[in-house]
Order: structure tokens, then C-alpha cells, then sequence
């Protein structure tokens, strides 16, 4: 895959994460009125819907497009519905980006919004004994929480992280959610706070797992001719690749190496993993690397996993990633600030939403607009999370 044309972002909108209790679709309508207000546009100009499913919130969330369309009002725009786990919104993003690129539209809006749980999100669809993860909740009982648990036990064997390392991820991030309103946790903790909150997982502790909140997120995207005829719109927010790749043979257990049995602790892992992949492509399409990116955005589901994620895109080597944030190179001010939003750390999952959030976090940062935890001089930024069952997810966004 080599360059594709861009589309232009001229609208953004959120619903705060939090845990409201509500109807999912209160929450969409609220980010996407916002994303309408914002590129002053109404329902009406929108040709086409694209929505990110959620899959616990009944038969209105399995068509999550038509589901927006009807809330919004009838008025015959086209939709679909998409669901990949937590890469739900890239890929609602890439049908929207497909239609404008194909000529079928000039003006899409893209909505992902959820409704979750307390606790655990429970598997869905009944017994699953050919699903990977489905076995490994009844069989072994490895949540989610002991799943970042095995990663995060991973770096401290090969390259010598520590819990340190870990809780300086969530003090980062911490201190990067205060100044975002739609962050559901806003509060600055110490390395000493996180490291005597309960052991959840050995080695993370409870407040560096992400929880499951509600929120949404939604964009107005529109071809490069729309943007420039639109109120004289010629310097919007581009979106310049997306990645929705899946796992490449034999590379298809997620990112696990093939370890040695005499030499495990000191083994490299040998040729890209699933998640190395993932912003990759999306580079690819946009024609950059990462040493051109200025911020990212990326899937802290624990803060171990975001010290994998350093690597993944390519911040740094294999193994350097907790070097990153201990010389301070990933906050707000360092060589390259991750998650400035404050990340999962700050807002939880809400699946559908997560990878548009991350957008609309990376055009904000782009327009200059992110007071208090602005990027000085942003041009480029990635997003990079994954779903369940083999779903990447990347976004790039230039000026």
C-alpha cells in the first residue's frame, strides 16, 4: 500500500467519559452535535453516517449507524455499522474515508459511543471454545487485568523495567488529564501513590489499569475540495492513513515471541510483531515515519503496555522503552509527548469511542486548541490501539 489522499477533519465533538448510566445514544448525539457545531455544518449537510458498534448495549448497538441516523432524524443519508472490538472507531473512520475517496460523498460523520458495565466486560455470544479468548477467561481465568499482567512481567524478564518504571507512566498521565475536560479521572497522583494502591495483577496495581467508562466521540470528515469551498478551510486537519491491519502468519498470537527455553530472560524477539505493524501501515499511507511525528496517542490499557507501545511505533528500540519515561521524553515538553490527553488512564474504556477520541484529542493538538496541555508546534500525530481478535488500529493526522 503506498499513499493515499487524505481527507480533511473540520469537526470534532466528545461526550465526557464517566459513568452516567445512560442510553449510549445520549451520549453520541451530544459528541455529534459537537462535531457539527464545531465544522459548522448541520445534519442535513451529512451524506453519509458511519458508526462504531457496541455490542453490549442490545440490537440498537449492533447498528450503531442507523441507530445515530434515526436519533439525529430521518433524512435518508446513507450508513453503516462497524464493529472490531477497541479499533471500532478507526474502522468506522476508514468506511467514511472509503465512501469520500470513492466520489460517493463529500461530507461524512463518523460516531462511536458506549455504555459499559462495572467490573469486567463479560463475553458476549455464549460458549466460544474455538476463540483464544474466550479459553483464556474459562479456562485459565486470565482477565483482562492478569493479561497486561503477563506483558508487563515480560518487560521487567527482558529488559529490567520495574514497578517504578510502570507508576511513572500513570503519574505522566496523570498530570497530562488535568486540563482535559473530558477526562473522567482528573486528579495527579505520585510514583508513592500508585505503588501502594492494591496489587490487582502482580506486578500493576489498581491505579494503573484503565477502567470501563461511558463516553463517545465523533468527527465530520469531508473531501479536500469540501474543506477548501468551506468557509475558506484550506488549512484543516488531515487525516493522512489509517491502519486496520490484522495479524500476518505466524506472527498471529499477539505479539508474544518464540522464547528459548535455555535463554528467556535475555532472548530478543526476532522479526515485527502484530502491534509493531499496526502504525506501520498507517505511516506507509501518509508517507511518513515515526521521526516525524511530534505527539502520540496510544492504548495504555495498563501502564505497562504503554512503555510496549513506545516501540511498537517506533519511538525508540526494543527494550529503550522505559528509558523514554525516565528521561522524560513522553511528557508534555519531552523529545515526544505520548497520550497528552491523559490517555485510558484518565478515561477508561469505552470501546466504540476510544479510537476516535484519540482523533479528536491528535486535531486539537494540530489546531493549537489543547490549553494547558498543548504540544508547542505540532504538525504530526499517530494514534495506535488494537481489538480483540487480530483488529489494529492506527490513525495518522497532519496539518
Amino acid at each position: 500500500m503506498g499513499r493515499v489522499e487524505p481527507v480533511a477533519v473540520l469537526g470534532i465533538g466528545m461526550h465526557p467519559w464517566g459513568k452516567w448510566g445512560k442510553n449510549f445514544v445520549e451520549y453520541g448525539l451530544v459528541a455529534a452535535n459537537a462535531a457539527l457545531k464545531d465544522a459548522g455544518l448541520t445534519w442535513s449537510d451529512i451524506e453519509f453516517i458511519s458508526g462504531a458498534d457496541t455490542i453490549r448495549n442490545g440490537y440498537p448497538g449492533f447498528i450503531a449507524g442507523a441507530t445515530f441516523a434515526q436519533a439525529l432524524g430521518w433524512n435518508g443519508t446513507r450508513v453503516s455499522s462497524c464493529y472490531a472490538a477497541c479499533a471500532s472507531g478507526a474502522q468506522a473512520l476508514a468506511n467514511a474515508r472509503a465512501q469520500i475517496l470513492a466520489g460517493l460523498c463529500d461530507v461524512a460523520l463518523v460516531i462511536g459511543a458506549d455504555t459499559t458495565p462495572k467490573g469486567f466486560f463479560a463475553p458476549v455470544g455464549g460458549d466460544r471454545k474455538d476463540d483464544p479468548d474466550w479459553l483464556r477467561f474459562h479456562l485459565m481465568g486470565a482477565t483482562n487485568p492478569a493479561y497486561f499482567a503477563l506483558y508487563a512481567r515480560r518487560r521487567m524478564a527482558l529488559y529490567g523495567d520495574t514497578h517504578a518504571d510502570f507508576a511513572m507512566v500513570k503519574v505522566k498521565n496523570s498530570r497530562h488529564g488535568l486540563a482535559n475536560e473530558f477526562a473522567r479521572y482528573r486528579k495527579e497522583v505520585s510514583v508513592e501513590e500508585v505503588l501502594a494502591s492494591p496489587v490487582v495483577a502482580d506486578p500493576l496495581r489498581l491505579l494503573e489499569i484503565c477502567a470501563t467508562s461511558d463516553g463517545a466521540a465523533a468527527l465530520v470528515v469531508t473531501s479536500l475540495d469540501f474543506a477548501r469551498k468551506h468557509s475558506g478551510l484550506s488549512g484543516a486537519v488531515k487525516v493522512a492513513g489509517i491502519s486496520t491491519v490484522t495479524p500476518s502468519f505466524p506472527n498471529t498470537v499477539i505479539e508474544m515471541p518464540n522464547f528459548s527455553t535455555d535463554s528467556a530472560v535475555t532472548h530478543e524477539i526476532s522479526g515485527p510483531t502484530f502491534r509493531d505493524s499496526i502504525a506501520w501501515a498507517a505511516y506507509e499511507e501518509a508517507g511518513i515515519g515515526p521521526q516525524d511525528v511530534d505527539l502520540a496517542e496510544v492504548y495504555d490499557l495498563s501502564s505497562a503496555l504503554e512503555l510496549d507501545w513506545y516501540e511498537n511505533i517506533g519511538l525508540c528500540k526494543p527494550g529503550e522503552g522505559a528509558r523514554l519515561i525516565r528521561d522524560g521524553d513522553t511528557q508534555i515538553g519531552g523529545k515526544i509527548p505520548v497520550n497528552p490527553s491523559g490517555g485510558l488512564s484518565c478515561f477508561g474504556e469505552a470501546i466504540p469511542a476510544q479510537a476516535l477520541a484519540q482523533v479528536c484529542e491528535m486535531v486539537t493538538q494540530l489546531r493549537g486548541n489543547a490549553t494547558g496541555r498543548q504540544v508547542d508546534g505540532a504538525k504530526v500525530a499517530v494514534s495506535a490501539n488494537q481489538g480483540l481478535f487480530g483488529h489494529g488500529s492506527s490513525v495518522v493526522v497532519t496539518k
